[in-house]
């Protein structure tokens, strides 16, 4: 029985797979991509190898009886559960290294045609422009301003004259501005920080803007100072109206190039019609070297007095040289334009049943039809 007993140790039973070995070799070649998923995200469990070999935990193969304990033993959602937990990371959650960095040239491409679908409203901006002074130009940019907010508009004034008319017209000393448009122009600060509100918004001057031209002499870009100070405000009006000096120097050259229309106000005198000449001259150059855009809205006869030959021979010549430019309206010289920057108001505050007011009135009906056409 000893022998029999030491014989049995070393013969081996019949060389017969186990039926789970076969089982999970068809489980294999039906999914490999799982397969190939597991083996390559992670290591495989030795237990699974070793049943994947036809090895159990013991070197004896195992006999028919000791079947049920190894079904028992393998678990056939293991290796999909297991795959599914490694790869987890790889999920929607994970972040990517192309989210950590700019967006492509393609994407910045379709956001900014986006940007430039949606039509975004801008103000118009209206200079007022004339080399020669005395000829009503503080006067019409505040009472026009002043009428177009009548007519509900939002409209920002801004006083780009060193001796700061339009901003004494509404009761503000340029001597005790601390902030004007010479930090603006010079300082690159924010216009919205210089704005008083008062019968309109006013971005006011100071004396300092007398040396506002030198300043700029040796910034870059110095022609454009005003228009790039306008974006940030542009959406907020619907009405931007620009009170320049009595020259074409570098203030009047921000204006011009910052604006889309210009108003020339003009004294019905032979001496005042000159300077067209030298403004038309000055635009043309504006045009072809910085603001293409601009265009003149129109030439409005000023402090016109029709009891005399001379004012009534001035507007018959403005009307065959410039035809259509001429605006229809008139402005008559009235007592009450010299009156209301002593209280600190415009015409249409100060009188606004008057002859002075009515005339400005006009003037704007006139200006937001040929807007609307």
């Amino acid at each position: 029985m000893g022998f029999l007993s030491r014989k049995s140790k070393f013969v081996s039973p019949p060389t017969e797979e186990h039926p789970i070995v076969e089982e999970l070799e068809e489980m294999e070649a039906a999914v490999p991509e799982e397969t190939s998923e597991v083996s390559t995200a992670g290591p495989v469990p030795d237990d699974g190898g070793a049943l994947r070999a036809g090895h159990g935990p013991s070197s004896t193969p195992p006999s028919s009886s000791s079947a049920p304990p190894a079904e028992e033993t393998v678990v056939e959602d293991e290796p999909p559960a297991s795959a599914v937990e490694i790869a987890e990371p790889e999920g929607p959650e994970r972040l990517k290294a192309r989210d950590l960095i700019a967006p492509s040239r393609h994407e910045a491409e379709a956001e900014e045609a986006a940007e430039s679908e949606a039509p975004v409203k801008h103000a118009e901006v209206i200079a007022f422009a004339n080399q020669k002074g005395g000829v009503a130009k503080t006067t019409t940019t505040l009472n026009l301003a002043v009428a177009f907010a009548e007519s509900g508009h939002r409209v920002l004034c801004i006083d780009l004259d060193p001796q700061g008319n339009l901003t004494m017209s509404q009761g503000i000393d340029p001597d005790k501005v601390e902030k004007s448009l010479y930090d603006v122009l010079v300082h690159d600060m924010p216009i919205s920080e210089i704005i008083v509100k008062k019968e309109i918004d006013i971005a006011v001057a100071s004396i300092d803007l007398a040396g506002a031209e030198i300043a700029m002499s040796t910034k870059i870009g110095r022609e454009r100072s005003l228009e790039k100070a306008l974006k940030e405000v542009a959406a907020d009006y619907d009405f931007v109206c620009i009170d320049t000096p009595p020259s074409l120097g570098l203030l009047t050259i921000n204006a011009l190039t910052a604006a889309n229309k210009v108003i020339v106000p003009v004294q019905c005198e032979y001496l005042s019609m000159r300077g067209l000449v030298q403004l038309q001259n000055t635009l043309k150059m504006i045009q072809e070297n910085l603001n293409p855009d601009v265009r003149i809205e129109g030439i409005l006869p000023t402090m016109l007095d029709s009891r005399t030959v001379h004012a009534k021979e001035a507007v018959e010549i403005l009307e065959e040289n410039f035809g259509d430019l001429v605006f229809k309206s008139r402005i008559r010289k009235a007592i009450k334009f010299a009156e209301a920057p002593v209280k600190g108001s415009s015409v249409l505050k100060y009188d606004p049943q008057g002859n002075a007011a009515g005339y400005y009135r006009d003037l704007a009906k006139e200006v937001l039809a040929n807007e609307s056409a």
